[in-house]
């Protein structure tokens, strides 16, 4: 039986394209969310979290005080209970983080704290990033408006977040419009906060 040199110097080229096609080339055949990346906070264009906790402190009747030295520091107001984190990572991180995996999202924040949900009307999604004593969890729900990402949290303390994250600048910038209402507080914290894509 005789071999046609010719008809064969094409099969390693073939071989090699069937080998790639059932498994897929990284990065080639997957296309990335928009959303999806490493977000920036832009502190220029996002307000300020202190001056939103303090107009929230005096809508509810509250007194704030004055503080005469370091009345520029940022950040007065974060750290409280444990069960608070959620709201301090929406209000002060820096650094925001997105994977989506439809249904399922992925959000990243400082010091490797994670959220995780579905936008497939999950009656409750996953929680926070570690399982609390008594197995209280942060939790949080999703659901798409168009192109604009709704979240609403629900914190370990039983209060509550809304969240909707809005691409702008052709994608290169996320607004992210904030209500927070801890389970403690008399009045909501609203506030905007931009960031830049990294």
């Amino acid at each position: 039986m005789s071999r046609n040199p010719s008809s064969l110097r094409h099969w390693p080229a073939l071989l090699l394209m069937l080998a790639l096609v059932p498994f897929g080339v990284p990065g080639t055949l997957a296309q990335e969310h928009p959303l999806e990346g490493t977000w920036i906070a832009n502190l220029e264009l996002s307000d300020d979290p202190d001056l939103a906790v303090e107009t929230a402190i005096k809508a509810a009747g509250g007194k704030v005080e004055r503080r005469w030295f370091g009345k520029g520091e940022r950040g007065r107001y974060r750290g409280g209970p444990p069960e608070h984190e959620l709201y301090d990572r929406l209000s002060y991180d820096n650094t925001l983080r997105f994977a989506l995996d439809e249904p399922e999202v992925w959000m990243g924040y400082e010091d490797g704290f994670e959220r995780v949900f579905h936008t497939d009307g999950r009656s409750q999604s996953v929680g926070a990033s570690q399982h609390y004593e008594e197995g209280e969890q942060d939790f949080s729900l999703a659901a798409w408006e168009g192109e604009v990402l709704a979240v609403e949290g629900r914190p370990r303390d039983g209060g509550f977040t809304l969240e909707t994250y809005t691409l702008e600048e052709g994608g290169q910038r996320l607004r992210v419009e904030l209500e927070i209402r801890p389970r403690s507080f008399g009045a909501t914290i609203r506030m905007v906060r931009v960031y830049d894509r990294q």
